[in-house]
């Protein structure tokens, strides 16, 4: 839809020209808008950015007695500032996240244990040279490893459940189902591969660990571009890795690889240009998920050759 130029040349007045409505506050002025709430026609001079379409002054200062047209309801939907959906429930991603992490604890320690030894990050060679796990193949650990925790361990899935609680519907709202999802994946993917990359034969390691501090990463990227204080954010951080580096058994590789990979991810995301919103912020998700398949193979291949 172009807008008329208010002071551009009159219409043609003849007997079969086509008449447009006129300026219900500028008489003089024919226009071709409407406001989308009360339906009066409006000229550029009244017209006022809506969500959906152009409100006249009046509708917005609340002040207009002209009832309300009825109109068909605009297929529109609100978004935020980074892209995403407005929806009801905005920790939805995040509940049925903690759920599959919950159920897989239950299953692995309890009803069938084996699991856990199926779907860990876990990279091997036997006593003929053969290699097994993500060396021989079983790509999919670098996936299923990320929902596996310690069996019987409820310290372990407690701890990282309830972290994800506490930062994961934030972002979720701000980035919309989808986004949230895709940098909860990468940041954990990206742990995995740096597990893979720095363990080679000897991998072997499990959790959601990696794709939380993803998310750590990338709040302070929300908490940067939001102009909020940012210090908060980074003493969690700092807190964490520091536990990370001085508690024995936690696997520093999935936290530092997923950090850096959900910071990056976070800046590709929330600052992609409004005009290219979604093509920038797809781009991001692809050429990490290339990064991640790209160490992957050049770890598989080193430990094959």
């Amino acid at each position: 839809m172009t807008q008329g130029d208010p002071t551009g040349p009159a219409a043609p007045t003849g007997a079969g020209a086509h008449r447009l409505p006129r300026c219900y506050r500028h008489p003089e002025q024919e226009t071709g808008v409407s406001c989308s709430r009360c339906g009066r026609p409006i000229c550029p001079r009244c017209m006022v950015d809506a969500s959906v379409g152009f409100h006249c002054p009046e509708c917005v200062n609340g002040t207009s007695s002209h009832p309300p047209a009825q109109q068909p309801q605009q297929s529109q939907v609100p978004t935020t500032r980074f892209g995403g959906k407005l929806t009801g429930d905005g920790s939805l991603v995040t509940k049925i996240l903690i759920g599959i992490n919950l159920a897989l604890f239950v299953v692995s320690s309890f009803l069938y244990k084996p699991l856990t030894y199926q779907w860990d990050l876990a990279s091997w060679v036997d006593q003929y040279g053969h290699l097994h796990g993500v060396a021989g193949g079983e790509y999919y650990r670098l996936f299923t490893a990320i929902f596996m925790h310690q069996p019987t361990n409820p310290l372990h899935v407690g701890s990282n459940m309830l972290a994800l609680w506490w930062i994961g519907p934030n972002l979720e709202r701000v980035l919309g189902r989808l986004r949230f999802l895709a940098l909860y994946v990468v940041s954990g993917l990206a742990g995995s591969a740096l597990v893979y990359l720095v363990s080679g034969s000897g991998t072997a390691s499990l959790g959601a660990s990696g794709a939380i501090f993803g998310l750590f990463g990338a709040t302070a990227v929300l908490f940067r571009a939001a102009r909020q204080p940012i210090g908060p954010v980074v003493a969690l951080i700092v807190f964490n890795l520091v536990i990370t580096f001085s508690v024995p058994g936690i696997d520093w590789r999935a936290h530092i690889g997923g950090l850096v990979a959900g910071t990056v991810t976070g800046i590709g995301l929330m600052h992609a240009p409004r005009a290219h919103r979604d093509l920038v912020q797809a781009t991001t998700v692809a050429l990490m998920l290339a990064a991640i398949v790209a160490v992957v193979l050049v770890e598989t291949a080193r430990l094959s050759g």
